[in-house]
């Protein structure tokens, strides 16, 4: 096949950064929007009202985002990786309009969903471009980089998003997005010619993609509106209950019928991908949910203002990016490198756990240590997963495999913001936020600080989960250049 060619002389060092100017600023324009939206979500809950549906400006968002990645990553496999970034840039920058023009609590979430349906393509297609270009065992080399632009969205995101809602208006931390969309766009329009291409013919399951975002909406509305807007045992959550399962049943189908379908079943036949998924799962669950709740925490436990619960923010970021860069580093000297992610993950759910047990007096320095804590096991997963997944396929298959892992990481976002955010309205912890923003400060209620006592409880279960399924995977010796790859399923 021809279209493979290019990759016969291997990229040098200055070519792969020129490569990677154009792939990092795309993937920081995804990163970026998961932390500048936290600091934000009271204040806009307060101006648009419908405190309750909060949870959803973040869960529509990574709903949609799972559903593609995989399809991102099909085509991706089949046209390329350079029109497939652009697209998705696109279509980034197209929902960051629609979210900023937003009038109501309902548009915003449909807009952000809209906005999920480019976001869930750059940062999978940032990590399969990577592995186009450099073999497993030298990626931890350009870790630094990857590091650099997390570090740097991870610091820029809470406080952004906590000045431009508390100063200007919230609406601002979605205008941002076009700028650096315009310029992420020229960059990869123009640096991305240079990549080897491994294209190789697929079909889409667009009928699966549809079929997961039916069952997840429907899965995630029980748990959101059961107890809260109507009883659990109403005629509608058992309805919503019931479809949700029926759903399921019907995508699971679907999955051992169609041809290719949107996770490919084969894949999870291979016990590196099975497990790594998992625990990408459960790790970016736990590390989404504090991103999206610990701002909320702050706010209505501390009595901070969205401006500073974005710097008290900090150190949580922080410490995921500095995780991640630890193991990155420790991949390339250690045979039995997923062990930095098993202490890391032990670490992140010892930490969260002590948080739960905390009472609301506690000095801020204290929750600051434990946050980075949490964030940095958490951090470790990130890397060792990926590499993992991407070491145990052939080339031609990099887009798929990596976009099925992703896909994991989005699901353990959505499901963990979903149940995190439930058990905090089940708290009543959206009557607190109305007077946040106004001059008028509630004293958090007892029952919306043992809410957050929960929530704490179960990001550390969630922590522990991932890191039973790490211990699982399989340690394969990771790849260098000119070393033989797997054979193709």
């Amino acid at each position: 096949m021809t279209a493979a060619s290019p990759a016969a002389r291997p990229l040098e060092h200055s070519e792969i950064r020129l490569i990677l100017a154009g792939v990092l600023l795309a993937m920081a324009l995804a990163a970026l929007d998961q932390t500048i939206v936290a600091t934000a979500l009271p204040t806009i809950g307060r101006e648009l009202g419908d405190t309750d549906l909060l949870p959803w400006i973040v869960t529509s968002y990574l709903v949609t985002s799972t559903a593609i990645a995989p399809l991102y990553g099909k085509i991706s496999d089949i046209h390329g990786r350079r029109p497939v970034l652009m697209a998705g840039i696109l279509m980034f920058v197209l929902g960051s309009v629609a979210c900023a023009l937003a009038p109501t609590m309902l548009v915003l979430i449909l807009a952000r969903g809209l906005q999920g349906l480019g976001g869930g393509g750059l940062i999978a297609m940032g990590q399969t471009i990577m592995a186009d270009m450099v073999s497993p065992r030298e990626r931890g080399r350009y870790q630094v980089y990857f590091a650099s632009m997390f570090a740097t969205a991870s610091l820029l995101g809470p406080v952004l998003g906590g000045l431009f809602a508390e100063h200007l208006h919230w609406s601002v931390i979605f205008w941002i997005n076009l700028p650096l969309g315009a310029l992420a766009f020229a960059l990869s329009s123009h640096f991305l010619k240079r990549l080897p291409r491994h294209e190789r013919p697929h079909a889409l399951d667009v009928l699966g993609a549809v079929l997961l975002v039916a069952a997840t909406v429907s899965m995630l509305l029980v748990l959101n509106w059961g107890g809260i807007r109507y009883p659990w045992l109403s005629p509608q959550v058992l309805g919503l209950a019931g479809g949700s399962l029926a759903l399921w049943l019907v995508f699971a189908y679907r999955l051992g019928s169609a041809d290719e379908p949107l996770v490919p079943l084969a894949l999870f036949a291979n016990p590196v991908i099975r497990w790594a998924s998992l625990a990408a799962l459960f790790g970016m669950g736990t590390f989404i949910g504090l991103t999206v709740y610990v701002p909320a925490y702050l706010e209505v436990v501390k009595g901070m203002s969205a401006g500073d619960s974005g710097l008290a923010l900090i150190p949580l970021m922080v410490g995921s990016v500095a995780g991640a860069s630890t193991a990155g580093r420790v991949m390339l000297l250690v045979k039995h490198y997923k062990w930095v992610s098993v202490i890391g993950l032990g670490l992140a759910a010892t930490s969260a756990l002590t948080l739960s047990f905390l009472p609301a007096g506690t000095p801020l320095w204290q929750l600051e240590i434990l946050f980075a804590l949490s964030s940095a096991g958490v951090g470790t997963i990130f890397p060792v997963t990926t590499v993992s997944v991407q070491n145990a396929v052939s080339p031609h298959q990099l887009g798929t495999a990596t976009g099925t892992v992703n896909f994991s990481r989005s699901m353990g976002g959505a499901l963990l913001v979903a149940i995190l955010g439930a058990i905090l309205l089940q708290g009543g912890v959206a009557a607190n936020l109305h007077g946040l923003g106004s001059g008028v400060r509630p004293e958090p209620s007892e029952a919306a600080i043992a809410a957050f006592s929960w929530m704490f409880r179960a990001a550390a279960l969630s922590a522990l989960l991932g890191c039973l399924a790490l211990l699982q995977m399989e340690e394969r010796p990771l790849r260098g250049r000119g070393m033989p790859v797997p054979a193709a399923d």
